[in-house]
């Protein structure tokens, strides 16, 4: 069983042939997606550039190989709103990479992957500010509201673009927990993210392409929430901030889980104490199939430790466990 047809099954909870180290993706995304600007800088700039993206929010780079942090909101005030010009997903700038993008997939073995990186909580506080966008929930509601729908309507059009390329799977990113509790109450979650995110998700499932969520942090208030939405794949199931076996009670059968490997252990852990937490994790978390082992974040790894997660999965990750 290649990759590609294995990945498929564990997402469908269909008696993969092994746990795999990730998905393997090729990514499909529109210009701006990842920060960029017209300028030309984006997020891959060098340490102490400056620049302006898509959408009009400020950016900073203050170290390499990390992204920019965010330092100017266009709407950080609702009197700004009038004079805002909103993206347009059909602007032949952000999609015109889109083709050769699709056509340098190798479908045979790769899932083509649809990106909506900044999907709409982490979008709305870039245009409007952190602090601010949790003040405005509770003291300026309508403006919060039509912050969020324009930022899905942008979402939808960019949408109706990826799925002329027949997606294998979209992907979407907001971090809505801290270390120990979530960003966001539930209840502001329910209310205000739920309905559009639900706007997004039922296209992409009407349209037969499965789900994949990114959500740094404590995550476990939202886990019936995600399988409610129809998300087959959740990330990166951070392992110092949820009880796993708990995690693992409510998701089983229900939706696959990629992540789930210590950051830490993988920055400053030994070979042996990954190898441990890989072989506790698969047994925790793979018995049913729908599990992607992997590192819970995106770092640089030394290369003995990430070439320690690889043989770990490779050792005790075939089925049957």
């Amino acid at each position: 069983m290649d990759a590609r047809e294995n990945a498929i099954r564990v997402m469908q909870f269909n008696h993969p042939e092994r746990v795999p180290v990730g998905l393997p993706f090729h990514n499909l995304h529109y210009f701006g997606c990842n920060h960029e600007g017209f300028c030309g800088a984006s997020d891959s700039a060098p340490a102490g550039s400056s620049w302006t993206d898509i959408w009009g929010t400020g950016w900073e780079k203050r170290l390499d190989d990390v992204m920019g942090l965010p330092k100017f909101a266009p709407l950080c005030e609702p009197r700004n709103l009038a004079g805002y010009a909103w993206p347009d997903p059909q602007d032949p700038r952000l999609t015109a990479c889109l083709e050769e993008q699709a056509l340098g997939c190798d479908r045979s073995r790769m899932l083509l992957r649809c990106l909506h990186r900044d999907t709409l909580w982490e979008k709305s506080y870039m245009l409007v500010g952190m602090e601010d966008m949790m003040v405005y929930f509770h003291t300026e509601p309508e403006y919060a509201r039509e912050i969020l729908h324009r930022i899905m309507d942008f979402q939808l059009g960019m949408a109706e673009n990826y799925i002329q390329f027949n997606p294998d799977v979209a992907m979407f990113g907001d971090d809505l927990g801290s270390q120990d509790s979530l960003l966001l109450s539930p209840a502001i979650i329910e209310e205000f993210l739920v309905p559009e995110y639900r706007r997004l998700f039922s296209f992409y499932r009407q349209h037969g392409v499965p789900v994949y969520f990114h959500s740094c942090g404590h995550i476990m208030p939202l886990l019936e929430m995600f399988i409610e939405l129809g998300v087959s794949v959740l990330n990166p199931v951070q392992a110092s901030a949820n009880d796993l076996k708990k995690l693992i009670g409510v998701t089983s059968g229900r939706m696959a889980l990629h992540g789930a490997i210590s950051s830490h252990i993988g920055m400053c852990g030994t070979p042996e104490e990954i190898h441990e937490t890989v072989r506790d994790s698969i047994r925790l978390l793979g018995p049913d199939g729908g599990y992607f082992c992997d590192f819970d974040q995106s770092l640089p790894y030394p290369k003995e430790n990430r070439q320690a997660l690889i043989d770990a999965v490779e050792m005790y990750g075939r089925y049957p466990l």
